[in-house]
């Protein structure tokens, strides 16, 4: 079953800092990743969730200085170059939605959007992500996007941990989610809902 990798069910097994469970999106930040596993004291399993697709994608690319240098980040803030002044919305996801989610973003001119990336689900970087929303304080709303159903990918095992970080920042605000519907299975089986099902979700996610 090549479809889904089942993230929800690492993420139910999640507790006492077991394990670590992470979605890198670049070229860098997996090599931070295996850097910081290799030499932090800290001796827990590493789960990685990245797809083949990232292999080819000619957008998931990193340069030699952001290889070199820095380190594993665990919240990867907006690289849009927004205003945070004026950004309304802020958009968390993991892994390979993101640059659909960008791509829509840059096609439609939206500029008061921003969208950061959560690259370790498990244990989940609440402190980072109060830090990632600090500049956004004119924000109304937050929006967790995912590929997978409702009932499958990181919602539910995570959505206190957005809720607690999104308080912290501006409370009373609400959390809202942008996906498919629940489902049986993990995928619709057939390429044009497929396709359907995504172009919505990103939809959802940055105009809803």
């Amino acid at each position: 079953e090549h479809s889904s990798a089942r993230l929800e069910r690492f993420l139910q097994l999640c507790a006492e800092n077991n394990v670590q469970v992470c979605v890198p999106s670049t070229p860098a930040q997996v090599f931070h990743m295996l850097r910081r596993q290799a030499i932090r004291p800290l001796r827990k399993p590493l789960i990685v969730m990245s797809p083949k697709s990232l292999l080819r994608k000619k957008e998931a690319v990193s340069t030699l200085e952001e290889l070199a240098n820095g380190q594993f980040q665990t919240v990867m803030p907006d690289v849009g170059g927004l205003d945070p002044q004026n950004v309304k919305k802020v958009i968390l996801c993991s892994g390979k939605v993101y640059y659909d989610l960008e791509a829509y973003r840059v096609e439609q001119g939206i500029e008061d959007r921003a969208i950061l990336r959560v690259e370790q689900l498990y244990p989940f970087p609440e402190d980072d992500l109060v830090e990632a929303l600090a500049p956004y304080v004119n924000m109304e709303e937050m929006v967790w996007c995912q590929e997978e159903p409702m009932n499958q990918g990181a919602w539910f095992q995570s959505q206190h941990h957005m809720l607690n970080a999104m308080w912290r920042h501006l409370p009373n605000k609400f959390l809202r989610y942008a996906g498919r519907p629940a489902a049986a299975t993990p995928a619709a089986g057939y390429m044009a809902l497929h396709v359907s099902q995504q172009q919505a979700l990103i939809q959802d996610a940055l105009e809803g």
